[in-house]
């Protein structure tokens, strides 16, 4: 026993330590095609044959008061015509169904059975807090989750999840790393929450790999119209210059991690920072994209100068002009999409990874059972260097998966990218990814 805390999820609160989950998980794989839904569906009976079309679903909530990503599904719909006008896959139709899970669990269950009765073949590329409510249909089902936004440690642990990126694990363990070099004393804003009071863990494993002491850690209501205590609080706790270790002497940070609330705290930090030592500012992708960057002023705004970690590269990087493409074409006029949001590029990359694997069929049956066996079968999909080839092993638990042990065994991809903001642009921090799968690992979690 290492006495170590484990992390439970990243936004939302779950009511089992991944430990279980994970011998559910690895339960789940040893049962295999013996599972069966109440309603009697068999795994890999999803989908269809022939001539039909191919048939997949993309959810994400849109029109509530917490986190939206109207432009995921939006811009899975586009896909399904680019790709349609292009021959299909495989020369067979792509029918993509959205769902709204309404950022509540009843929402993402809903989606999730009317997934399991359209008889899709996968979900692809989409967003929801709300794992104990959709994982168990799909399950259930043998329907393939690909390329989530990673935004609960169920997407690292179930044995039909096939994530992207590294959700924020990485990101809040990258810029902790990153943090550590730069700034002198770190104080962390975050949600008054059970998932908040996992965040601190995550930001200290970079801080403390990198030789930094822990981040302050200051609370605040997920929901709050203004955050001016809060604001005063980080800037004392941060302004000085003191630091310690590696901090000694540098310019104090404050990370706000609130998510949809990040750019209203802002304000209220914005208001406070004139009466204090100058301090950087911090945060992961999902907070902050350069939508949010240009409304609060650009260049002249809150986040000049700010670091931001990400899964991916920059906007601007070359290796995205197949996604643009594909906006251009057929979703130029849709407001909902933006090409430098995280949720349109995840989606891009999951709709990747599933076009590769129907390819990989060679024209047999596509249903949700043989998606999952090809990708399950190792199969290496590029992603034009988006991400590092992604790859998933059948055997989770090998020598090799050295995040299997901490609670992430399907998670293949620990890389994270570092930008910030320059005359109101991200801009690329320095070239190429970073590999925190050794912060991970020595990680004070349990």
């Amino acid at each position: 026993m290492t006495g170590r805390r484990r992390i439970r999820s990243t936004f939302l609160p779950r009511h089992h330590r991944p430990v279980r989950a994970l011998a559910l998980a690895a339960g789940a794989l040893a049962a295999g095609a013996s599972l069966v839904t109440g309603c009697g569906v068999v795994p890999g009976t999803t989908g269809g044959s022939g001539d039909d079309p191919i048939k997949v679903m993309t959810w994400a909530p849109s029109d509530t008061e917490a986190t939206n990503k109207p432009g995921m599904p939006a811009f899975a719909e586009a896909y399904a015509r680019w790709i349609n006008a292009r021959g299909g896959l495989g020369g067979r139709k792509l029918t993509v169904l959205t769902c709204n899970d309404k950022n509540n669990g009843v929402g993402a269950a809903k989606c999730a059975r009317r997934a399991v009765k359209e008889h899709v073949v996968a979900v692809v590329g989409s967003y929801s807090q709300y794992a104990d409510s959709f994982f168990p249909p799909l399950e259930g089902a043998g329907i393939p989750y690909i390329g989530g936004y990673g935004v609960t440690n169920a997407e690292f642990t179930s044995p039909l999840s096939y994530p992207v990126n590294g959700g924020q694990p990485t990101l809040l363990a990258g810029l902790g790393k990153e943090l550590a070099r730069d700034c002198g004393d770190v104080t962390l804003v975050r949600p008054d929450t059970v998932a908040g009071d996992e965040l601190p863990v995550l930001l200290d494993s970079g801080l403390t790999t990198g030789g930094h002491r822990a981040a302050a850690d200051v609370r605040a209501a997920d929901d709050a119209s203004e955050y001016s205590a809060q604001s005063t609080k980080a800037l004392a706790g941060s302004g000085s210059a003191a630091g310690s270790g590696s901090g000694k002497g540098k310019e104090g940070c404050v990370v706000p991690a609130l998510g949809d609330r990040t750019s209203t705290f802002m304000d209220s930090f914005r208001r406070a920072r004139a009466e204090y030592p100058r301090v950087r500012t911090a945060m992961a992708m999902g907070s902050v994209d350069q939508t949010e960057i240009d409304a609060s002023g650009g260049a002249s705004g809150p986040y000049e100068g700010s670091y931001i970690t990400g899964w991916y590269p920059v906007a601007s990087d070359a290796r995205w002009d197949g996604m643009k493409k594909v906006i251009k074409e057929e979703a130029f006029d849709d407001n909902r999409i933006d090409s430098a949001d995280a949720g349109v590029q995840t989606t891009w990359i999951a709709y990747t990874v599933f076009r590769k694997a129907v390819e990989s069929l060679g024209g047999s049956e596509v249903t949700a059972d043989s998606v999952r066996g090809t990708l399950n079968d190792g199969l290496s999909i590029p992603t034009n260097g988006l991400t590092p080839t992604l790859r998933w092993p059948r055997d989770t638990w090998n020598a090799t998966n050295h995040l299997a042990s901490i609670g992430f065994p399907r998670m293949v991809n620990a890389n994270v990218t570092l930008q910030v903001v320059r005359r109101g642009r991200l801009t690329a921090a320095h070239e190429g990814f970073t590999d925190v799968t050794q912060t991970l690992r020595h990680a004070d979690i349990d």
